[in-house]
């Protein structure tokens, strides 16, 4: 009889503590019901967390915790890195509610979203890069108290140096093929569009061959004043030197002046 005593409770204390339980979760307010989501979301229990904010969202629309469970479902799919499901989430919530004070936050993960998405090495296909440059291109106008202006600037900066790269590998393909027209318009793009990339003195040198290779000495000259101003090591600008006949001339007659 004990036995059967202990047996009948272990079955069904755990029912009724699970009763207990889900009677509670009904009756707590958006807020708790928020609170526990996050917490459901911070130890990875990815799908009662989703129960939670999808709840706050259906039943709870004029409430201010239902916008905060739009975001935190984003949030949710971002944390598991599904960029596409995430991004989504956030454009419709951008979408839907472009005067929200967190917009700044969404903005900032759409394009990281984006970034996650996009190749490290600059030689493939450099898509989803460019578009999360183009998400944060306005930021800093746009949310200049932001708490996340400084990663924005430091991402933009990869961002603008890695497409940057992309153009400068494209036209020394060209180079090396001596195709000069094409490397001209290439390294010409590139500075004009990113004017302040680390490789910008790289794009200069190839710039003066090119233009000379392709007849073009005057602006084989201007390409070589600006290289003499940027390229700080000087290794550039003598490698030039080596290799284009005028930019020896030109140095040999800054020198005299």
């Amino acid at each position: 009889m004990m036995f059967r005593l202990v047996l009948l409770l272990c079955l069904v204390l755990p029912a009724l503590q699970a009763d207990v339980h889900a009677a509670a979760v009904k009756n707590i307010t958006p807020g708790e019901r928020y609170e526990l989501g996050q917490r459901y979301l911070k130890r990875g229990y990815y799908t009662k967390a989703l129960e939670q904010f999808n709840r706050i969202r259906n039943y709870y629309r004029d409430d201010p915790y239902a916008l905060k469970a739009e975001i935190a479902i984003a949030d949710l799919h971002f944390k598991k890195s599904e960029w596409d499901q995430a991004r989504v989430a956030y454009e419709d919530f951008q979408r839907l509610h472009p005067r929200h004070e967190d917009l700044d936050y969404v903005t900032f993960r759409i394009g990281l979203c984006l970034w996650k998405k996009a190749p490290s090495v600059a030689a493939r296909d450099q898509t989803w890069t460019r578009q999360a440059v183009n998400t944060w291109s306005s930021f800093e106008v746009r949310y200049s108290n932001s708490d996340y202006l400084d990663e924005v600037k430091a991402y933009l900066r990869k961002g603008r140096d890695r497409l940057a790269r992309k153009e400068l590998l494209i036209g020394k393909f060209y180079l090396r093929r001596k195709a000069w027209r094409a490397a001209i318009g290439r390294l010409e793009g590139m500075v004009g569009t990113y004017p302040q990339a680390t490789d910008n003195s790289r794009a200069l040198a190839m710039l003066v061959e090119a233009y000379y290779n392709d007849g073009d000495t005057f602006n084989a000259h201007q390409a070589f004043k600006l290289l003499e101003k940027t390229d700080s090591s000087g290794r550039l600008v003598e490698r030039v030197v080596r290799r284009v006949p005028l930019a020896e001339t030109q140095r040999q007659e800054s020198n005299a002046d």
